[in-house]
This record gives C-alpha cells, structure tokens and sequence, in this order.
C-alpha cells in the first residue's frame, strides 16, 4: 500500500509538520529523505531495511559510498545527499557550541569534540581555544596520526 494510501496522521511528513520530528521513528525520518520508496516497498519499507542493514542512523551515517550504494535504488546522488545533511548537522552542532553556551563540564567538552573528531580515521592532536567565558573561540588541527602511530 502506498504512504499517499495510508491515513493521514500516519504518513511521515504529515506527522512532522503536525507533531514535530521528534514525533518520528528513525524509519519515518529517512523514509522522509528518501522521499520514494521502490517497485512493492515504500519509502518507510526502504528505509526500515536501510537502518536494518547498517544498524541504525549511525551505521548508515559512517557507512561508505560503496556499501550505501550496494543496497537497491540508493546511488550516488543518494549518498551525496546523505552526507550534505551530516555535514550540515555538524556545522550546525559547531555554530551552535561556538556562538552559544560556554564549555562549563567535561560533558559538554566531549560533546564539542566529538562533533568534530568522530569521523576522523586517523589520531588528531588539536587545541581547543576558550575565551575567559569558556566559550569556544576556535579550534586548531595541529597535525593527525596514522591509523596505528
């Protein structure tokens, strides 16, 4: 049956505009990216099977172009996508700690730098610049590591 069948309240992008995206499943919210599902399989169906492949939003998020595009109408337009709305979520994570609150614990330290060094494949040894506040005045990559060294 397809989503345009469905009730209202239940189709993906009704249910965000009415209750929030915090109102979606992580299917409902990719099925929204998606946008079309294929032949038998609707978005939300694609995109069950998507985050069951890649065990979860994490695992799709990390995963290759190679291993993104293996999977059944997923190309490269869809991976470039992909990584357009990471890439943005990350900036908007950085510009938000850097304009906004200070780094007043260590969780909020590691959550700064985890937005910025989780997807490094290698070691990076950076500095972190604070002004009097604890607010973030920039971050300097000093020099990275090898996978092992």
């Amino acid at each position: 049956m397809a989503i345009t069948d469905w009730p209202v309240a239940e189709r993906p992008r009704e249910k965000l505009l009415a209750r929030g995206a915090g109102a979606l499943s992580d299917a409902e919210l990719l099925a929204i990216f998606l946008r079309t599902g294929r032949q038998g399989r609707t978005a939300v169906d694609v995109a069950r099977e998507m985050l069951s492949a890649f065990d979860g939003l994490r695992g799709l998020m990390e995963a290759d172009q190679a291993r993104f595009a293996a999977h059944p109408g997923m190309g490269p337009a869809k991976f470039a996508q992909l990584q357009a709305v990471l890439e943005m979520a990350r900036r908007h994570l950085h510009e938000r700690l850097v304009r906004g609150d200070a780094l007043t614990s260590p969780d909020d330290t590691r959550l700064f730098l985890t937005a910025r060094l989780r997807h490094q494949p290698a070691e990076v040894f950076a500095a972190l610049f604070l002004d009097n506040r604890h607010r973030v005045i920039a971050f300097e990559e000093l020099f990275r590591g090898t996978i092992d060294a």
